[in-house]
């Protein structure tokens, strides 16, 4: 027997999650054959089988999470080739998920103490002890709490495992909240003398550009092995972009050096291709500092999160009228909230308050 193993998909990914199978055991494949399609953090890649036999035996099932470098397929014939990184056809996921039975993990949340017998009764009650709340005496979970915690659980609706996108952003938000020191700032810029049909995207994209120039260190990447940082001669901007799916950042390369109408063009063919699941795998690696727009959004100001190895991201919150000071007279003017999130360990105070700036002075331009 030879196994194929599942290959580097080239997104330096480490796991996909199998979507359908499009052979079965004891079928006669051919090389480059669909074999089976796996959903990974950005799209659905069909991958092909590497070389031509008959199926034994599908090791992974839909709905399995599969990493990188685990057996796919067994094979009972023909001559094993390298399969090298394979990349297959990337195209929109269609299909119903099927949904995988979660895994319990028997855990104490951070200052929790149980006694053995409770941790039992969590684990055959199906309750993770990190979300009880412990009322014995000393933080002691009692059996009580556990099994307040799985009537609660039975009156909720059932689990829902994170897929694909999803999955990708809360692993890339614990990341973050992992590795960076966060830190955010917020000011106001007034917009009140934008000329009529003002390209809003585009003005955010022109005042990242200027904050840059003002600030280059925001438009850097930090490597926490060397400690350094590497800052990037080029804007690739990543834009952050809201669909029902979960959150893609596409990535608009080189925004300073491309006329308005290139970017327009840009964006609405991203948006395009982030609706419908069909954006290429490039194109949402490699921002060197990121913009997200929050829109008709609720909210004055966000704290958004820095993706490493980025240094810097840029929140802006829907624009209102207010009453401020103006000329020494109080006026009500359109004012744009705006919240940078800047790593700490690369970029200083003085760094980000210079780059927030510049992007305040750019948007506050009216043409």
């Amino acid at each position: 027997m030879k196994v194929f193993e599942l290959p580097d998909l080239g997104e330096g990914l480490q796991e996909a999650e199998v979507i359908a199978w499009h052979v079965g055991e004891g079928d006669n494949v051919v090389a480059d054959q669909p074999l089976v399609s796996v959903e990974t953090d950005k799209a659905v890649v069909e991958v092909p089988a590497p070389w031509p036999g008959r199926i034994a035996k599908l090791m992974a099932s839909a709905g399995e999470i599969v990493a990188v470098g685990a057996g796919l397929v067994e094979y009972d014939e023909g001559e094993k080739i390298d399969a090298g990184a394979v990349v297959g056809e990337i195209r929109p996921k269609s299909g119903p998920v099927v949904e995988a039975t979660a895994v319990e993990v028997e855990r104490a949340g951070a200052g929790l103490k149980a006694p053995p017998a409770v941790r039992a009764l969590a684990r055959n009650l199906g309750v993770d002890l990190a979300m009880v709340t412990a009322t014995g005496r000393g933080n002691v979970v009692t059996k009580a709490d556990v099994e307040r915690a799985a009537a609660d659980i039975a009156d909720a609706e059932p689990l829902e495992p994170l897929r694909g996108v999803r999955r990708a952003m809360a692993r890339r938000m614990a990341q973050s909240n992992a590795e960076v020191a966060a830190t955010t700032i917020m000011e106001d810029a007034d917009v009140e003398d934008w000329g009529e049909g003002q390209d809003f995207s585009l003005r955010l994209i022109r005042a990242m550009v200027a904050g840059c120039e003002d600030a280059p260190t925001l438009n850097a990447w930090f490597d926490s092995n060397e400690n350094g940082i590497r800052i990037h001669r080029k804007v690739d901007l990543g834009f952050a972009v809201n669909t029902d799916a979960g959150l893609f950042v596409p990535v608009l390369c080189d925004v300073a050096a491309r006329s308005p109408e290139d970017l327009r063009q840009g964006l609405d063919r991203l948006r395009a291709d982030v609706e419908a699941r069909t954006v290429p795998a490039e194109e949402l690696r490699g921002a060197t500092i990121t913009l997200t727009n929050a829109g008709p959004l609720l909210g004055r100001y966000t704290t958004p999160m820095v993706t490493p190895p980025q240094v810097a991201i840029l929140g802006v919150c829907r624009a209102r009228p207010e009453a401020v000071a103006h000329n020494g007279e109080v006026a009500v003017r359109r004012i744009m909230p705006l919240s940078l999130t800047f790593d700490h360990r690369a970029v200083s105070g003085a760094e980000a308050s210079g780059f927030l700036a510049g992007v305040i002075e750019d948007l506050q331009k009216p043409e």
